[in-house]
């Protein structure tokens, strides 16, 4: 296990009167399945006595840094899709996500049956269990701690008895490491940046409209641009990714690049959740 030996006081008793215990993971994640390649991102899972949360630690780090100066200047997009919470013991997640301008939640029961087996291994000082299940379509190994008295782990992979170490799918799309753990004297506020957005509280939607959302988005990527030059009586110039656009039809050349880049790294952890986006 990667830097297993930063996790520190982990087998100190926990103390469930501790507001919020925070686990640190490493989430190496495979945007386009067909490569090799790995983004890595390091994540944030909170439990305190209400409720478990997980999202990217960038988010975290302009929340502090605005917290610090008092401002709303640093802003951060989740990349991962994986930002959730819910309420302690429970499958009932709400999913937060941008599209666009816009920052939505949406929620969802994720029941996991999991298959606890007997095989153990050693890590440091940590004995760990194998466990495994399908979810979102992928099969899954999961290598947990009972000596760890919370039923979590990363994102939606909650509900053994013990924390989650290691957890991948079987194609190694998704491959998750604890590598550090904090404990906290208050409930970590996340108001800023997971119930809102820095500034963009999240609007209530159901799957149906999220998928309407991302399909609009989809079909015109650049729809506020397109609105732009028809309302120009000039010329006008925009820039979009360092191109400076001049006219329609340049636009809508970016817009088949930008429908290409959606659908070559459309590789969404729940997969039999992935929209099949359609080629024009």
């Amino acid at each position: 296990m990667k830097k297993i030996l930063q996790l520190f006081c982990l087998l100190i008793i926990i103390s469930l009167s501790s507001q919020t215990h925070r686990f640190i993971y490493e989430l190496q994640l495979k945007m386009d399945s067909t490569e090799s390649e790995y983004q890595k991102f390091n994540m944030n899972l909170d439990i305190n006595p209400k409720e478990a949360k997980f999202y990217g630690r960038n988010l975290f780090i302009a929340d502090s840094l605005n917290k610090k100066f008092g401002n709303m200047d640093n802003k951060h997009v989740d990349m991962t899709g994986q930002v959730v919470k819910r309420k302690i013991n429970t499958t009932e997640n709400e999913n937060f996500i941008n599209i666009k301008f816009g920052y939505y939640s949406f929620k969802t029961n994720d029941k996991i049956a999991w298959n606890i087996s007997n095989e153990t291994k050693q890590i440091q000082q940590y004995t760990l269990q194998k466990a495994t299940t399908k979810f979102g379509g992928r099969n899954w190994t999961a290598w947990f701690c009972k000596d760890i008295p919370f039923n979590e782990g990363p994102f939606k992979f909650s509900g053994l008895p013990g924390l989650i170490f290691e957890l991948s799918d079987t194609k190694k799309n998704f491959i998750y490491h604890l590598i550090k753990s904090q404990k906290l004297p208050e409930v970590y506020p996340t108001d800023d940046f997971l119930e809102s957005n820095f500034g963009n509280k999240a609007i209530p939607i159901n799957e149906k409209q999220k998928h309407k959302l991302v399909m609009e988005f989809y079909n015109d990527p650049f729809a506020f641009e397109r609105n732009n030059f028809s309302k120009s009586n000039s010329d006008l110039r925009i820039n979009i990714n360092g191109k400076e656009i001049h006219n329609v039809d340049e636009l809508n050349t970016q817009t088949k690049s930008m429908q290409e880049v959606i659908r070559k790294y459309n590789n969404p952890l729940e997969i039999d959740k992935a929209i099949h986006y359609p080629i024009y």
